[in-house]
């Protein structure tokens, strides 16, 4: 999508707006790209107007190749397909971050089997691919598509990862958190790797918070309903103020079993949409490199965190920054 981003002000009250690129799933391959070195693509669908035009600039900045970008004609008032936006404003002590989305009827959303050629895109010397609830949320199509696309990488062994990460908007009047626990479930069994597991756990997304003393159980209670993933992983977020987070992390591996990330209490954010995305691209970027479950845990978290310092959905963060940080650099870490 689009993100427009009033700064400093609110939604409600801007005259200008700065425009970055943003998403769920495009988040993790930018980082992946522009701090970790990686060679990535993004599939997508976009209407061809100058939006679309401004976004696919957006993306090439970042160094992700748009040359999988499916095009879809322009009417000229997005009655048939258009591209989506999103406004968003940072939190600030009490007041919570706000983020307002336009995405209904986007040329992305109306992605149907058969539309990319999935065999083609696996065949290219591909190692990973990654997808998510955002993107199978998107429509009834796009959850087939997602479904489609995993089980063409596992035939081609490419090792796949999922973010369950719900949105209520996304399924809103299309059978709520059971359809869209349904909709995980089912694509969530095509994966190596579950991103934000937890989202899996209880009966339905979002059902309760889940304390620090609680997440072993999770973890496990996730590894039941899929026993052919290898790798669940999670993000942990206590957020004593809008600025103010103690941020952590946690995995669970038939290898290694429960696995604790390290703990950054008191880290000052400036913006944490993305944050999510940032430790989704570490942690692929170290079960990538072979460096072992801890080690990877540590990236991701350090990536989270660092995004979380600047503004926008993408990470600015370096590979030499967040490895001092890993290190012990100017956060506070505990293991």
């Amino acid at each position: 999508m689009l993100r427009f981003d009033p700064g400093e002000g609110r939604i409600r009250t801007a005259r200008s707006f700065q425009v970055w690129e943003g998403g769920g799933e495009y988040n993790v391959v930018r980082g992946l790209r522009r701090c970790f070195g990686l060679r990535t693509a993004v599939v997508t669908a976009l209407a061809d107007n100058a939006v679309g035009r401004l976004v696919e600039d957006l993306i090439l900045q970042g160094g992700v190749d748009t040359s999988l970008i499916r095009w879809v004609p322009d009417d000229g008032i997005g009655r048939t397909a258009r591209n989506g936006l999103n406004f968003v404003e940072r939190g600030y002590g009490i007041r919570g971050a706000l983020g307002v989305s336009d995405r209904a009827h986007t040329a992305v959303s109306q992605l149907c089997k058969g539309d990319v050629d999935w065999d083609a895109v696996f065949s290219a010397g591909v190692r990973w691919f990654h997808t998510g609830g955002i993107f199978a949320g998107l429509s009834d199509t796009t959850a087939d598509v997602a479904d489609e696309a995993m089980a063409a990488a596992r035939r081609h062994g490419v090792t796949v990862s999922y973010d369950p990460n719900y949105r209520p908007s996304l399924w809103a009047g299309r059978g709520g958190a059971d359809r869209a626990r349904e909709v995980d479930l089912r694509l969530a069994r095509h994966a190596d790797v579950v991103v934000g597991a937890l989202g899996l756990a209880g009966t339905h997304p979002g059902q309760a918070r889940i304390g620090a003393e609680e997440v072993t159980g999770a973890l496990a209670e996730v590894a039941v309903l899929l026993p052919e993933a290898k790798v669940l992983a999670t993000t942990l977020r206590d957020v004593p103020s809008a600025g103010v987070n103690d941020w952590s992390s946690a995995a669970w591996s038939l290898d290694t079993g429960f696995v604790p990330g390290p703990r950054m209490t008191g880290l000052y954010v400036l913006d944490r949409i993305g944050s999510g995305d940032a430790f989704a691209a570490g942690l692929i970027h170290g079960l990538l490199a072979g460096t072992g479950l801890e080690r990877a845990l540590a990236y991701g978290t350090a990536h989270g965190a660092l995004t979380m310092t600047t503004p926008g959905d993408v990470s600015m963060a370096s590979l030499a920054e967040v490895e001092a940080l890993i290190t012990g650099g100017s956060a506070h870490v505990r293991r």
